[in-house]
């Protein structure tokens, strides 16, 4: 009893030590407190994140036979707690004594024992994938390429240490006629009968043998509880908040807005000195961004799914987390200390605490092409388990870098004087706006002042939708559509700018908001409630974003009006399109929205189609490389990401390419040119947006000779 009692005491000093300065740093980061007051008006929402991710294991769920496996040895962590309890009561009261009831009722002892053997079947699991997939061997392919590994496996070692030792004290109490589950403990009953030859019950060897495993079992937990606050593993203890404090949006949600000391930012009034701009150092994140970084479970699945991962270039969300809390760790006795402590480091300690170290910047904790590589797709943020946003700290550190370093690709500077001199990112007139309508066959209402009273929708048209040659296809599809269905629409026409999003993305919030603030006030102005949108990027904006600066509408994207108005009978394809389809799911659609649905819907009602699905589709479809500013950017660094969308979609032997983004409709568009003019491509391969497939059924144009091949400007 005194051997376990202050072991057990040195133990809960050291991991005390630990989750104070955790606590401690966790507590030096900016205020969040829509964060918390959020988890407050839900209490619901926030029982059931708790069920469904943490204790249902949803998210790791969706790769079976990984997220089986975690299933098995995160039950046995807190069933085998009572195993604990039980070695508790025995280190205090004697190798006899028993908690009425709780140790003395089969039933409990048949779960430990067969939670007991589905966590060794988990560890060996594990095992194999982490032999399979070394990066050793796998290099970049590897989800664990930058992983601590060696930590990995001490943890896997240690989890089985917990379960043999559990094994072999019980077995012993089998072995010295002790074990009162009796045979419904049929793990430790049947190592009990092997253990039983090794003398008689009740022997001095086999009494000190059970002795010294129950010692064992509570040194291993021991060892254990303090491995883990030391670790990646400190997520054992620490997701369950993260996942409570995470943003709950129905999809991935709104680009959060800039805010300093946990107060929105106004930028009239604030000052670069004064005031936080983004994230310019570790000490500017908020503490939900060092939860993040301390949750992070280093298992990859964010970088396995990352499309600049896997294209060759250097981001890594995974190493993007590891790296912001490496630095966070290392710099931290440097936040938490005084003034005066401060003041009386050395140069060697500053070095160390890498004091001067840039956040972002060639020899810097992130490298500014690892900054630069995201599309803002969001799959990291869908698969990762424990529910780390690790796209709002990349859009953080973009706000720093473009509004106080003006430091991004040269390119994105032409994109954003285009949007501040003419209102889109082409720089073209706004009187180009209207040029679509010229090519109808019926009146658009172009709204001059007021709503129409009888206009059920204002078709926002986007600036892709109304100066993009290939876009407008689209566009004057959808119009088309929205007029055979008798559905009043009307557009702003040149009042129309660009919503805001590539500048937002981009991380230059001032140019966000001011697009953003003009057209709320031309919406709201002219009265409009109902909003329909081809672009993805517009309908994420308008419906996620506005409502943070007083714009409130219900906005649809164009596919969910289109297959509403199929299902009611509004809209009838009748001509067959006899051809092979696959549908690219436009991220911020599908992931950023949950629109999976409603676009292949449409693809299901037109005769004669086919469709095929690519590998990775829906909540794991791969984006098309436009994202998050990146269309207006080249693409330097490895395989271009358009390019390997289409050779996926090129597996599948499709005779078209559908889509419902005007971003992906030209990424996808250029890629297969690209792939004609190398003869990789068959000549009649396009690629359409799905409301074409529509109107061609609908308007008798479903033969594939009558369709004109799509080509770049």
């Amino acid at each position: 009893m005194i051997v376990g009692l202050a072991g057990t005491a040195v133990a809960l000093a050291l991991a005390g030590r630990r989750v104070k300065f955790l606590w401690s740093l966790f507590r030096a980061g900016q205020p969040d407190p829509e964060r918390v007051l959020q988890v407050r008006r839900d209490p619901k929402a926030d029982v059931e994140g708790q069920v469904v991710e943490v204790l249902g294991q949803r998210k790791l769920l969706k790769w079976t036979v990984a997220g089986a496996a975690h299933f098995a040895v995160m039950w046995a962590f807190l069933l085998l707690l009572t195993v604990y309890g039980e070695a508790g009561v025995q280190l205090l009261f004697g190798l006899h004594a028993h908690i009425p009831g709780l140790q003395t009722w089969g039933p409990i002892g048949f779960v430990q024992d067969t939670i007991a053997l589905a966590c060794l079947l988990g560890l060996a699991t594990f095992t194999a994938i982490r032999i399979k997939n070394s990066p050793k061997r796998l290099d970049r392919a590897s989800r664990f390429k930058g992983s601590h590994t060696g930590g990995a496996w001490l943890i896997l070692f240690m989890i089985f240490n917990v379960i043999w030792t559990m094994l072999a004290f019980r077995g012993f109490e089998v072995a010295n006629g002790n074990f009162s589950y009796g045979k419904a403990g049929y793990a430790s009953y049947g190592v009990g009968q092997v253990l039983s030859g090794l003398g008689e019950p009740e022997s001095g060897l086999l009494v000190g043998l059970e002795a010294f495993f129950l010692l064992a079992h509570i040194g291993v937990a021991l060892a254990f509880l303090v491995i883990v606050v030391n670790s990646k593993h400190l997520h054992i203890f620490i997701a369950p908040l993260n996942v409570m404090f995470k943003r709950r949006p129905d999809g991935l949600g709104a680009a959060q807005p800039m805010t300093s000391g946990g107060k929105p930012l106004d930028f009239e009034e604030a000052d670069p000195d004064e005031d936080t701009f983004g994230r310019g150092k570790i000490e500017d994140f908020t503490w939900k961004g060092f939860l993040d970084m301390a949750t992070c479970t280093e298992c990859g699945r964010c970088q396995s799914q990352c499309p600049a991962w896997n294209t060759g270039k250097p981001l890594s969300p995974k190493m993007v987390v590891l790296d912001l809390r490496d630095h966070a760790f290392a710099k931290a006795p440097y936040i938490l200390a005084s003034e005066e402590e401060r003041a009386a480091f050395t140069d060697e300690q500053k070095a160390a605490m890498q004091v001067d170290k840039e956040l972002v910047g060639e020899d810097g904790v992130i490298h500014p092409d690892v900054l630069w590589s995201c599309t803002n797709c969001g799959a990291c943020v869908e698969q990762c388990p424990v529910d780390i946003e690790h796209i709002d700290h990349i859009l953080d550190m973009r706000r720093f870098q473009v509004m106080i370093e003006s430091s991004f690709p040269s390119e994105a500077g032409v994109m954003l004087k285009n949007l501040e001199n003419k209102g889109n990112p082409w720089g073209m007139s706004e009187m180009k706006r209207l040029d679509w309508v010229e090519e109808l066959d019926f009146e658009v209402p172009v709204v001059e002042d007021k709503l129409p009273a009888d206009t059920e929708y204002l078709f926002w048209v986007g600036c892709a939708g109304a100066l993009e040659d290939r876009a407008k296809k689209t566009t004057k599809a959808v119009a088309e559509l929205l007029h055979i269905a008798g559905v009043k629409f009307a557009v702003l026409g040149p009042m129309e700018a660009c919503s805001g999003d590539p500048a937002r993305r981009l991380g230059m919030e001032f140019v966000y908001q001011m697009l953003a603030q003009q057209n709320v006030e031309t919406l709201n102005e002219a009265g409009v409630k109902k909003i329909v949108a081809t672009c993805p990027h517009c309908f994420n904006t308008l419906g996620n974003e506005y409502p943070q600066i007083g714009g409130n509408y219900e906005v649809v994207h164009h596919t969910q009006l289109l297959a509403h108005l199929v299902e009611t009978g509004k809209l009838v394809p009748v001509t067959p399109i006899e051809e092979d389809i696959t549908y690219h799911d436009p991220c911020f659609l599908g992931r950023h929205n949950k629109v999976y649905k409603q676009p292949r819907d449409i693809m299901a009602t037109v005769p004669g189609v086919r469709t095929k699905e690519m590998h990775r589709h829906k909540d794991r479809g791969f984006c098309c490389g436009a994202g998050g500013a990146r269309m207006w950017m080249e693409e330097r660094i490895g395989k271009r990401i358009n390019t390997e969308r289409v050779d996926e979609a090129l597996t599948t032997d499709p005779d078209t390419v559908s889509t419902a983004c005007p971003f992906c409709l030209v990424m996808l568009g250029d890629a297969i040119n690209e792939k004609k003019n190398a003869g990789d491509a068959k000549e009649s391969l396009e690629v359409v947006d799905v409301s074409q497939l529509l109107i061609r059924s609908i308007k008798g144009e479903g033969s594939p000779q009558q369709k004109e091949p799509v080509t770049a400007e």
